[in-house]
């Protein structure tokens, strides 16, 4: 071993840091995610100044807020899901698989900032100024105000920020990033956090707002320690398949804004076009007259979405049936269809169960639990449910169904798409009884759901 270093092992989930390599890490439970590292035994110091005289506590009553205004991107299913635009000194992370879009969406919003006349850098450390140049030549026509580095040397990107002071700044991405005074290699656990430690300090003290591009594990989540996420402002995850042409811009984490919030993309060759009804976008091409689909309601943060929801049930030939559910959890599929044969008498046990969500979006709130049983009820008897009638709810053990929450925003956006009848928890349609151009059917368990697909026009008002 090389003097003056020393062995450590991380955690690759959380960034738990032990003197010996442990089967189970004690932070996060996980097995098997420690890594061996090389560490310099003389301790790193802080970047920055320090400052003259050390920080005094103030009262809360002394400090000023002053109303910032945010700045926006110009482009809306972005700047609602950051809550409104962009905030000054915010550390936004941006994850999701290899070509799914990130550096695109990044670069158009560098495009429209600097029309603006914004001062923006662009940091890449995955490619060429001559890889960036066609890319955003396929985008439009950029500003002089957006500079461009390739770079991966945070002491050398420190230099140019201070000699720059951008208003933006983008790094693309986190992993190729590296401190000299680290000895591990560049994507590591400790670079990775430390790289992440030098931004949030350009972030808070320059005012700064920096975007950061992040890869993503196997599992769909951040390469990295898991406080990687707890450091940054904002985490933005983009999900989808990169051979399908939409893309779905999800917030998971705001601290300037609501959580759960999506935008929606679609993939074109001149970069990402919003795609500004998602609901018409995800019920196109939906059958007519077909068994097993229905169409369910969705809250997305403060935004309600229509999606089809799928079921194909035939008899299996098979000791053990199969079962699976796209775009939606496994678990909860399994656990209705127990619902199913317990409460209703529906031998299911039997039979192979295909459950999906049309469009590739993948959804878990409670809401389309009722969405899920009428599908497979549907597909199971043979009996259609009208193309202009949606449902929502959810489904206890007990085969009852229960109310949501923000109802009115839902059957508002099923109204608005032209649906003439609703399916709803009874609690709900009691408190939606001003509700006029839509008919309000409300079912207190999955019986009276089941009458209610099957005389639509007898079922309980």
């Amino acid at each position: 071993m090389a003097k003056g270093k020393t062995t450590v092992y991380f955690c690759q989930s959380c960034g738990y840091e032990s003197a010996k390599w442990m089967g189970q890490c004690p932070g996060c439970r996980e097995w098997n995610t420690f890594v061996e590292e090389q560490m310099d035994k003389k301790s790193v110091r802080p970047s920055g100044k320090r400052r003259e005289a050390p920080s005094e506590p103030q009262p809360l009553s002394a400090i000023c807020l002053s109303d910032e205004k945010r700045l926006s991107t110009d482009i809306k299913e972005l700047d609602r899901v950051l809550g409104g635009g962009i905030v000054k000194g915010s550390l936004i992370l941006v994850g999701g698989d290899p070509g799914i879009g990130k550096s695109t969406l990044l670069l158009q919003v560098c495009r429209n900032l600097s029309q603006k006349g914004c001062a923006i850098l662009y940091i890449s450390g995955e490619e060429s100024l001559q890889q960036i140049k066609l890319r955003a030549d396929r985008i439009g026509e950029f500003s002089d105000s957006l500079k461009l580095l390739c770079e991966t040397n945070l002491d050398e990107i420190k230099e140019v920020i201070d000699r720059r002071r951008p208003q933006i700044v983008v790094v693309d991405s986190i992993q190729t990033m590296y401190q000299e005074e680290i000895a591990s290699a560049p994507g590591s656990v400790s670079q990775v956090r430390e790289s992440t430690g030098v931004f949030l300090q350009i972030a808070k003290g320059m005012g700064i707002t920096v975007f950061v591009v992040g890869h993503v594990t196997k599992e769909g989540v951040v390469a990295g320690p898991r406080v990687l996420e707890h450091m940054v402002d904002t985490v933005l995850y983009f999900e989808g398949d990169r051979h399908e042409s939409y893309r779905i811009l999800r917030g998971v984490k705001n601290r300037f804004g609501s959580t759960n919030e999506i935008g929606v993309f679609e993939m074109q060759e001149t970069g990402l076009s919003e795609v500004e009804n998602p609901s018409e976008y995800m019920l196109s091409g939906k059958p007519a007259g077909a068994s097993g689909s229905v169409v369910a309601c969705s809250m997305e943060g403060t935004r309600p979405i229509l999606l089809e929801i799928q079921a194909l049930v035939c008899h299996s030939y098979f000791n053990n049936p199969r079962r699976t559910a796209t775009g939606t959890d496994y678990n909860r599929v399994s656990l209705l269809m127990a619902v199913l044969e317990k409460r209703l008498g529906m031998q299911l046990s039997d039979c192979d169960a295909y459950v999906n969500i049309a469009g590739g979006i993948r959804m878990n709130e409670p809401a389309i639990d009722l969405g899920i049983v009428l599908a497979i009820i549907s597909s199971k008897t043979d009996c259609i449910i009208e193309d202009n009638t949606i449902c929502f709810g959810e489904v206890g053990l007990s085969g009852e169904v229960r109310g949501v929450s923000m109802a009115e925003q839902r059957v508002q956006e099923a109204r608005k798409l032209g649906f003439q009848k609703c399916i709803l928890p009874q609690v709900c349609k009691e408190a939606l009884s001003h509700m006029d151009g839509i008919r309000l059917i409300g079912v207190r368990n999955v019986k009276e759901a089941w009458e209610a697909i099957r005389q639509p026009f007898s079922a309980g008002t």
